[in-house]
């Protein structure tokens, strides 16, 4: 589903405009967005908790000349499905 196909939903479903709509999904995922900078966590009972997963500075290849180089160290979001979600997949 893409974020328009979900913003058509939400306005059908709850009579708000197109608008207003697109409007709430942007507040959920600058919402999210900043509780995963400040806390690293944010967690929605029954549906899932996204979290902030930290990868350290390593060695790699390049896969082209086999020469080593270095990958920085690096951030990234996961997500882990919720019981209520996993039941109803």
């Amino acid at each position: 589903m893409s974020k328009k196909t979900l913003v058509d939903v939400l306005a059908k479903k709850n009579g708000l405009s197109m608008r207003d709509a697109g409007a709430a999904v942007d507040r959920i995922i600058e919402t999210i967005q900043r509780e995963l900078k400040k806390n690293q966590r944010f967690s929605l009972p029954g549906f899932g908790t996204f979290s902030v997963s930290k990868r350290g500075a390593r060695t790699g290849r390049n896969p082209r000349t086999g020469e080593a180089i270095k990958i920085k160290a690096s951030k990234s979001v996961r997500f882990k499905a919720g019981a209520t979600l996993k039941g109803g997949l």
